[in-house]
């Protein structure tokens, strides 16, 4: 027991009047078992609550993400105090160094406080599909200072969050299940416009990923230098890899045109010589 009194009251750091011992290290491991401990209780707790009654994934991990800065806010707090280091006379006196820290890192702490934003708000949550200057990113973390996304290509992209709080930004997720989508085509005025509405129609339908043909609608929207311009309406649930359904329809689109003579035209220049 004497032994263990010795190593606990054993000074390891020794500076002027500081001193840090055995004792000290030991509540400091402690503390932080306790803090890993206790955020491992709230995750089983929290997402078990979401299995049982199906809460909303992206809450739950926004909730969690909350909670486990709060839980080491106060275990850092513990752990200076325990250390010796008064963390109210530590903040009094280095007030200057704190508000000239603050003015270089404004953008910082603007950022951070948007991940707050995001994370009480639940305006975006973990699994939506956001379309940020101009990249459609799905959304698998947010941070309290950057968000973490995946893109149509398959590369990660880290976001400060005030880029979503403060830019316009297309939610995806927050339509409904099915999404209404367009594709563009010009066709040569020789041909029949029945015909060529049928046959986007009927282009659209050949895909999986399209949805109830009673909504789907082929649209003659006008006329150009050099042919009739056309627009197919579809719906579609694959969000994420529109694009590569709209690259299946257009193929769709080109092979029934061609089966069916219809012409596709492309800007023709005439030069005349005098």
């Amino acid at each position: 027991m004497n032994t263990l009194n010795n190593i606990l009251e054993f000074e390891i750091i020794h500076f002027n009047q500081y001193s840090l011992t055995g004792f000290e290290i030991l509540n400091v491991i402690i503390i932080f078992l306790v803090a890993k401990l206790l955020l491992w209780i709230i995750r089983k707790a929290i997402f078990q609550k979401t299995k049982i009654h199906k809460l909303d994934k992206g809450s739950s991990i926004a909730l969690f993400q909350l909670t486990k800065y709060v839980v080491w806010i106060l275990a850092i707090t513990l752990i200076l105090e325990t250390i010796g280091i008064k963390v109210t006379l530590l903040l009094a006196g280095s007030a200057a160094l704190l508000v000239g820290i603050g003015l270089g890192l404004q953008q910082t702490f603007n950022d951070i406080l948007s991940g707050i934003i995001l994370l009480f708000e639940h305006s975006v949550k973990v699994g939506d599909i956001l379309q940020i200057d101009g990249d459609i990113v799905k959304i698998q973390d947010i941070g309290l200072r950057t968000s973490k996304g995946m893109n149509v290509r398959q590369i990660i992209v880290i976001i400060p969050n005030s880029l979503i709080t403060t830019n316009k930004v297309i939610n995806w997720s927050h339509q409904t299940q099915k999404t209404l989508f367009s594709i563009d085509i010009s066709v040569s005025y020789d041909n029949d416009i029945d015909q060529v509405i049928s046959l986007l129609e009927k282009s659209a339908l050949e895909h999986k990923e399209v949805l109830e043909s009673d909504l789907l609608e082929g649209r003659l929207v006008g006329f150009g230098q050099s042919g009739m311009n056309y627009k197919i309406l579809f719906y579609s649930q694959n969000i994420f890899f529109i694009e590569k359904v709209k690259s299946d329809i257009r193929k769709n689109i080109f092979s029934n045109f061609k089966k069916n003579n219809i012409t596709i035209p492309f800007p023709q220049l005439d030069i005349h010589v005098i």
